[in-house]
């Protein structure tokens, strides 16, 4: 279990969203103690139920056995307060993509870690991370860690030092994220978007830019490329699942960034988020969905 990286072995997630849920599931998963932050106690809730959600589809699935569950669950502990962070080893916010919220995150977790060596990560898929480790005393130990969703099935992750890195914090965080969670560890440049958005997001744009346009529909376009090239997921189905309010997000981060044309948000995209049509958690996105309520 956590016997590769032995330094760290308590863990914090702040945000228990889609991609903080899945996050402390991999940790608790992996043998490490996982305290998982939210801003009240229905969100933490909710929270909780997704974890709770996944877990139960691994036992049935037979990737996780009725024991194995029993240690994941005894490892996970959950919180409204971010004082509880005082003793974790390792922190990693996955909170809305926001700049000044994340920024928020790490002066106060740069306040109240108290191990000096502790590690600091963002998931962030867009922001510096440069201007996050600048919001703590210690910037040589905050990074980006960029995990995908869903992050219990995706073994990729984003290992993304700024130029203040230390050398040593970094070679401990890929020896902790390979060694220990076992994932696929790619280096990024400390730029927006990293690898991953940099090259997706500028086709799922495109994608939404031909719907638009009237070029074609919906089905077709994401058929074609299901069909054509042989994506698992069409361009519009992904943007839904992702979110539109996050795909939007990283376009304007991407674009504020390089001024490039073919990241610029299509007006229809700021449209469907300003209406609430953020995709597959709202409900509508460029298809509907059940939402939980009529579940």
């Amino acid at each position: 279990m956590n016997d590769g990286n032995p330094d760290i072995r308590k863990v914090g997630v702040v945000g228990c969203g889609l991609m903080g849920s899945g996050i402390a599931e991999v940790f608790a998963r992996s043998g490490l103690h996982t305290l998982v932050h939210e801003v009240d106690k229905a969100a933490l809730d909710s929270g909780r139920e997704r974890i709770g959600r996944s877990l139960a589809r691994a036992v049935e699935r037979g990737r996780l056995t009725p024991e194995q569950l029993e240690r994941v669950e005894a490892s996970l502990a959950f919180t409204t307060d971010l004082e509880d962070f005082a003793d974790r080893d390792l922190a990693i916010e996955a909170v809305p993509e926001i700049e000044d919220l994340k920024v928020g995150v790490f002066t106060t977790l740069d306040r109240v870690v108290q191990r000096t060596d502790a590690l600091f990560a963002s998931n962030t898929s867009s922001i510096p991370i440069m201007k996050l480790g600048a919001a703590t005393s210690r910037p040589g130990q905050v990074m980006g860690l960029h995990f995908f969703n869903p992050v219990p099935v995706l073994d990729l992750v984003e290992l993304v030092p700024s130029l203040l890195t230390d050398d040593s914090a970094w070679t401990r965080m890929r020896h902790f994220v390979s060694t220990v969670l076992g994932r696929h560890v790619i280096v990024s440049q400390d730029r927006a978007g990293f690898v991953v958005n940099s090259l997706l997001v500028p086709y799922l744009l495109s994608a939404i830019r031909m719907f638009e346009s009237g070029f074609a529909v919906a089905h077709d376009i994401d058929e074609g490329m299901v069909r054509g090239c042989g994506h698992p997921m069409g361009p519009l189905a992904l943007v839904d699942h992702i979110g539109l309010d996050t795909t939007l997000a990283v376009a304007e981060s991407l674009y504020a960034e390089f001024r490039e044309p073919h990241y610029a948000p299509p007006p229809l995209l700021s449209r469907m988020v300003q209406a609430g049509n953020t995709g597959r958690k709202s409900g509508r996105g460029f298809y509907t969905y059940p939402t939980a309520a009529s579940r």
